[in-house]
């Protein structure tokens, strides 16, 4: 188990030898840095998808923004729910809660390795690729005994600290390239929001309120959750 606070991004930092001559050098020519990349191209991708229908239908334009943000604070359950109560097809909801995932991860894995290698040097994101390493060197072992498959399982799973972002990261340390790490990360993520959007679905047809539980249920996570995702960048987790 790694240790807390400075020592422990000090002994991280010697453990990946010296930072590049710069972070341009790191983007372009690091697997991590064209997956930061990627992420960049995605953003441009969502935000021209948002303007879009901001000029055809504001209603959509604002469920896509929403579930963007309970994705983000919620977890892939809270987008999806968001999704198909607002009356997203299935199949849309499923393509763009993917799209969303993928999005997160990206940012999510690149920014983590970079402050493990001490590319860059941020406190709030040492902080939070600390408490990250914690968490993912938690369930290391288990995942290792079933390889690509333990890690498509442990992202599959609707338990908590099991999403993708997790799994990307406990790819990293059992030593995957960066495809053999997403391709089990995103098999997983993908069969997990086929059978949330097809579970959603079903409440949907069946639960008059649906819309206005899903709101409430969201409310409730982003207001229980607001203090623990701001701790994790502010206050390393304790072994």
């Amino acid at each position: 188990m790694p240790g807390s606070g400075p020592e422990s991004a000090d002994q991280a930092a010697a453990a990946a030898g010296p930072p590049p001559t710069g972070v341009g050098r790191a983007l372009y020519q690091s697997p991590e840095g064209r997956v930061f990349l990627f992420g960049i191209f995605l953003t441009l991708i969502f935000v021209a998808l948002v303007a879009y229908y901001l000029t055809i239908n504001v209603k959509e334009s604002q469920t896509l923004l929403l579930a963007f943000i309970a994705h983000t604070f919620g977890g892939r359950s809270a987008g999806i729910g968001i999704c198909i109560a607002f009356g997203f097809s299935k199949w849309v909801t499923i393509l763009y809660n993917m799209f969303l995932e993928v999005l997160i991860v990206c940012y999510c894995y690149s920014l983590f390795v970079f402050t493990f290698k001490n590319y860059i040097n941020c406190r709030w994101l040492t902080i939070a690729a600390n408490n990250a390493e914690k968490q993912a060197l938690k369930h290391k072992d288990v995942v290792a005994r079933y390889g690509w498959l333990g890690v498509f399982l442990f992202v599959m799973i609707p338990l908590p600290v099991t999403g993708p972002a997790a799994g990307s990261i406990i790819g990293y340390f059992l030593k995957f390239s960066v495809k053999r790490n997403f391709a089990a990360v995103f098999s997983g993520t993908l069969a997990a929001i086929i059978l949330w959007t097809f579970f959603f679905d079903y409440l949907d047809q069946h639960i008059a309120t649906f819309k206005y539980v899903v709101l409430a249920v969201l409310m409730v996570i982003l207001i229980f959750y607001f203090k623990n995702i701001k701790r994790w960048f502010t206050q390393e987790i304790e072994d």
